[in-house]
């Protein structure tokens, strides 16, 4: 037979999972809320990003370096984790409301919690693995296709040296010829000037004579 005692605990367990099952809804409602007040926010941010994009035009969008993308690359995963970590103070917050309600004694909570704690820790470091690994992949090509680049770059410089120099030494060589076929015709004419004259010198002098 049940004794006062007995059922005045009973009927205190009961309230109190009554309000920690009130208490988890409550919070649960409050978490769905605020993730669809986020995703709502993110889609219009995404809306506008779409819309922003779509009016740049193609050549700014090609002209992206790589630096600028391992920075943009950096910044995403900053703000991937500073959300998880939002996300994960609320659900910790419900998944410790419900296991309260769910398994009663605090030691139980306490395993399960733990448990819990030591998946998510796995997955976390797992998924920082696969970050780090993208990252260095990211790094390693853009790094290449910089020193790709730099050769390119450096080829043309040597090629268009190359070529101005063979241009200035061909037209250094078409001057200098043009400036001995011009020595020339003025030797020449200097040459014929004075054996005119002095043909006409002997003329005047057998006339004279």
């Amino acid at each position: 037979m049940a004794t006062p005692a007995t059922t005045q605990r009973k009927a205190t367990t009961t309230r109190r999972r009554a309000t920690a099952n009130k208490a988890a809804a409550t919070r649960a409602r409050r978490t769905t809320a605020s993730r669809t007040s986020a995703a709502k926010r993110s889609s219009a941010k995404r809306t506008r990003a779409a819309g922003r994009s779509a009016t740049q035009s193609r050549p700014v969008a090609e002209t992206r370096t790589g630096v600028s993308y391992v920075q943009e690359l950096a910044e995403r995963a900053v703000n991937v984790q500073l959300g998880a970590v939002a996300l994960a103070g609320d659900r910790l917050t419900a998944t410790v409301e419900e296991l309260r309600s769910t398994y009663g004694t605090p030691d139980r909570v306490q395993r399960e919690l733990t448990t819990r704690l030591k998946r998510a820790e796995r997955r976390g470091n797992t998924a920082r693995n696969r970050l780090e690994r993208q990252v260095r992949k990211t790094r390693t090509r853009v790094e290449r296709e910089l020193r790709q680049r730099r050769a390119r770059a450096e080829r043309t410089v040597k090629r268009n040296r190359t070529r101005v120099e063979r241009e200035v030494r061909k037209t250094r060589r078409d001057v200098e010829s043009q400036v001995d076929l011009v020595s020339a015709q003025v030797e020449n004419a200097v040459n014929s000037g004075q054996k005119i004259v002095s043909q006409a010198g002997e003329r005047v002098v057998s006339s004279v004579a």
